[in-house]
């Protein structure tokens, strides 16, 4: 559905994108993660049409982004700052995506308003910040796109409305295959959300995988043995971090888990967990290997 082909963006002399090349599936859920900087918020411009690439491809099914009106009338983005007209309410933001989207439907409108609850009368600009990104979602939900773009879309939201709001998301890509691109630091809510994880670094995407193959490469192991480990142990497997916990050794390893779990039996273990990574972890770790320290990350 969304796919982008060796694109580069280029700030003066900043590289913000470097020869990217991503593919987001119909009706899937793709988590963006990266640290500060990492080009994450010109991905998402870019794909949105906001931004132009300078080298590469940038398309949603057959049509190609840049200046596509066709394609734009069937995607909505949310920043990460909601930018709304000055002294417009609620219904008169309503009025505008009306006039702009094809795909606009007044029954979904009025449906959400008992989600979000939120008086149609209230000037946008001065509701609350929370309050705006539910007028944000609200407004983009009622367009009944088929691609949504959204960045760091819970900031600012209290939990009831983060749970609403992942539902309701959710549930259209489920009934509509709606397809959701979504860049994050609240790594935690992606995990609950995303079928594919994506991690851009310095310009460049570094891991692109299913959420679940991406946690299957990587095991958090927590182990006590009898006597000394010899050094023989980390011989074979990729040893990626270990520390010392009183009678505990605890190790990430990367590897096929049966493969790693039949490397430490050798060993004659006292206790032997093998323990799955959150979504948290992982990006730690895979930034470790590209230089991030993680010498103080406590394992328990």
């Amino acid at each position: 559905m969304i796919s982008m082909k060796e694109v580069s963006k280029r700030y003066k002399s900043v590289e913000a994108l470097k020869q990217v090349t991503l593919t987001v599936n119909k009706g899937s859920v793709y988590g963006l993660v990266g640290p500060n900087g990492a080009g994450k918020t010109t991905l998402l411009k870019l794909i949105a049409g906001i931004y132009k690439q300078d080298g590469g491809e940038v398309m949603v099914g057959q049509d190609q982004v840049s200046e596509n009106i066709k394609v734009k009338d069937r995607m909505v983005f949310i920043p990460d700052t909601p930018y709304f007209f000055t002294n417009y309410t609620v219904q008169s933001m309503a009025a505008f995506y009306k006039s702009v989207y094809s795909g606009w439907n007044d029954d979904r409108f009025e449906q959400l308003q008992n989600v979000f609850d939120i008086d149609l009368k209230n000037n946008v600009n001065r509701l609350s910040k929370g309050m705006q990104r539910q007028v944000a979602f609200w407004l983009a939900l009622s367009t009944m796109p088929e691609v949504m773009i959204l960045d760091e879309p819970i900031d600012g939201l209290d939990p009831i409305i983060r749970k609403k709001i992942k539902n309701l998301l959710i549930q259209e890509v489920a009934e509509r295959q709606m397809t959701v691109l979504i860049s994050s630091h609240n790594l935690r809510e992606l995990e609950d959300m995303c079928d594919h994880i994506g991690i851009l670094h310095k310009g460049a995407l570094i891991v692109q995988k299913d959420l679940d193959e991406l946690k299957c490469d990587i095991h958090k192991i927590q182990a006590a043995f009898k006597q000394d480990v010899p050094e023989t142990l980390a011989e074979g497997i990729e040893i990626v971090h270990q520390e010392q916990n009183g009678s505990f050794r605890n190790y990430i390893v990367r590897g096929q888990r049966e493969r790693v779990t039949a490397h430490f039996q050798k060993y004659d273990p006292v206790i032997l967990d093998v323990i799955p990574l959150t979504l948290e972890e992982v990006f730690i770790y895979e930034m470790g290997d590209l230089g991030y320290e993680i010498k103080n990350i406590i394992l328990s």
